[in-house]
């Protein structure tokens, strides 16, 4: 099931290697937000001394509320729905939560490259098909408990157990003997081999470019998460999702829906204790605005207009930082439509919706238009032969045209007798107002009936979404870090219908090979495929800027990890 978080919000706050999500704030990039996973490579985070950063011009100015804190922090969140295990969870703010509850084998760094987490260092075979991991001594969860090979071998096991629904990728590795546990025709996977308390080896039936990072991946307590495990039936996870036994630099103390997620330093974590105590994600929906002017929160994030700027800069007691996140944001639609189902349908809805407007000119140059499913700060972006659908209402009438879309009564158009229809869902924000006037306009002069459905509640959205009672919906992506998550969603039947032979077979050549260059030739032909089918319509790529509380020191946001990488450095002076 695809992990939905909000989009329309501004930027990622905090994510693990197979979820993040993005903050709660009131102007941000005009969608909702869905799936990611592995490295990319340039470094885009910002810490507080940087040249970018514009230093607090006043922190006496500091609302009295944020100074009487001394041993918390706080930040803002959309609710999260409350699955705070990796791997099972339901939102992608659930994936904010546990990415400070459990700390990964590999981590990267800004630059994307591969980092020691619970795994101090591991060897991968001359053919790239074994791994072998050799974790860190003395290794605990955060009830105390030992952390050995056996929890990893856990881990890597269900995930590949045929009741397994959730969004890593481990099970599409082709780990050795995996399809006959899934048939039942074994009982343990024979790739997976135990050597000692702190060793283990894996091995794959091919080569994988993204592997090392999807076995690296967050671990799972054998005797906790395991206790209950049969073969083939992994329905109990849902029950111990609300109470997470972790291995990160907090523990969970408190959840109340609606309200915050409360967080406690992890005694038992491997590495250095977090600086400040406690912290808390407020999830109350509010302004958040507000809750950064009263001081209710510390932290929050904001498209890079020119206004949001200079009122930032007007409160003095923040410091704010330019951030570009790897993610890119899309129009998901629902190819059950069968009008969607047409490639010359899709082209023409691109080219006449006016994308500069709605996300560049109305955000104050707060982003870029988007054509294809990688971020700009990727190794692997490109713009060579890439088709960039500037606004054509023309073309886009012809394109109709073509696709047998005629002008019927009332101005809108038909074919067999069905009228063609946008019924477009989206959550209560300024940029959804905005878009939903364009959008509106633009259909229009094209004869199309545009219906536009607002939530104020983001699991409401998610559950008309996953009813298919929609026909266009706003996304972004979550932190992106290997090319390849970009593309997951077009190949793992996350966009149901989409079935192209030739992509399916462009997306294992990038997996199959770690050279570079050879991926970076594969992806650019992968990207000119999907601007030319578009499966998504493509929409924008984010500038924002975020703002802190100027007490906090050694804060840092990761174009991978978000918040989750530096925030136990944290401190309040």
């Amino acid at each position: 099931m695809k992990k939905l978080t909000l989009a329309t919000t501004s930027v990622v706050l905090a994510g693990t290697l197979l979820l993040a999500a993005c903050s709660n704030n009131s102007n941000g990039g005009g969608g909702n937000q869905a799936p990611a996973n592995s490295p990319a490579a340039s470094n885009t985070s910002a810490s507080q001394g940087s040249p970018e950063t514009i230093q607090a011009s006043d922190i006496s100015k500091l609302p009295d509320q944020a100074k009487k804190r001394t041993d918390t922090i706080i930040v803002g969140l959309t609710d999260p729905s409350g699955a705070f295990t990796p791997y099972f969870q339901q939102s992608g703010y659930d994936g904010n939560v546990s990415s400070l509850l459990y700390t990964p084998l590999v981590t990267v760094d800004d630059k994307g490259a591969p980092q020691p987490g619970l795994a101090e260092k591991w060897e991968v075979s001359p053919d790239s098909l074994t791994y072998t991991f050799h974790l860190r001594k003395d290794l605990k969860f955060s009830d105390g408990s030992p952390l050995t090979s056996d929890d990893v071998a856990f881990t890597w096991t269900i995930l590949n157990d045929k009741s397994y629904d959730g969004d890593s990728q481990v099970n599409t590795l082709g780990i050795k003997g995996s399809a006959a546990y899934k048939d039942g025709s074994a009982t343990s996977i024979e790739g997976i081999k135990v050597v000692d308390p702190q060793t283990l080896s894996v091995t794959l039936e091919k080569p994988n470019a993204a592997a090392l990072v999807l076995l690296g991946s967050d671990v799972l307590s054998k005797a906790y998460y395991g206790k209950d495990y049969k073969q083939g039936d992994l329905g109990y996870m849902k029950q111990l999702s609300s109470k997470p036994l972790g291995t990160g630099p907090y523990k969970l103390e408190k959840f109340l829906p609606g309200q915050e997620v409360r967080f406690t330093a992890n005694d038992n974590y491997y590495g250095e204790k977090p600086k400040t105590k406690n912290f808390i994600y407020k999830t109350s929906e509010g302004d958040t605005w507000q809750y950064l002017e009263t001081g209710e929160v510390d932290y929050a994030s904001f498209s890079a207009t020119t206004e949001n700027i200079d009122k930032l800069k007007s409160l003095g007691f923040v410091n704010i930082v330019p951030y570009t996140p790897s993610t890119y944001s899309y129009l998901q639609l629902n190819f059950e439509h069968k009008a969607l189902d047409d490639k010359k349908v899709r082209q023409a809805l691109t080219y006449g919706l006016d994308r500069q407007s709605i996300y560049v000119d109305a955000n104050q140059g707060a982003g870029v238009v988007a054509n294809i499913p990688s971020s700009p700060i990727s190794w692997a972006y490109t713009e060579d032969n890439i088709n960039p659908y500037k606004f054509d209402t023309e073309k886009a009438k012809s394109l109709l045209d073509e696709a047998g879309w005629t002008v019927g009564s009332g101005g809108i158009r038909e074919k067999d007798g069905e009228k063609l229809k946008i019924h477009y869902l989206g959550t209560k924000s300024k940029n959804t107002d905005i878009f939903i006037a364009v959008a509106k306009e633009n259909f229009a002069a094209l004869g199309i009936e545009f219906e536009p459905e607002v939530f104020a509640d983001f699991n409401a959205l998610v559950s008309k979404v996953e009813g298919g009672d929609y026909d266009m919906v706003s996304f972004s992506t979550p932190l992106l870090t290997d090319p390849a998550d970009g593309l997951l969603q077009f190949v793992d039947g996350e966009i149901k219908g989409y079935d192209n032979p030739k992509f399916k077979e462009l997306y294992e050549k990038g997996l199959a090979t770690t050279d570079m260059e050879e991926r970076k030739a594969i992806y650019k032909e992968t990207f000119q495929l999907l601007n030319d089918d578009l499966p998504v319509i493509f929409t924008n790529y984010k500038k924002s800027v975020y703002a802190y509380n100027a007490r906090i020191e050694n804060l840092s946001v990761s174009p991978f990890y978000g918040l989750a990488s530096s925030l136990p450095n944290w401190t309040l002076k």
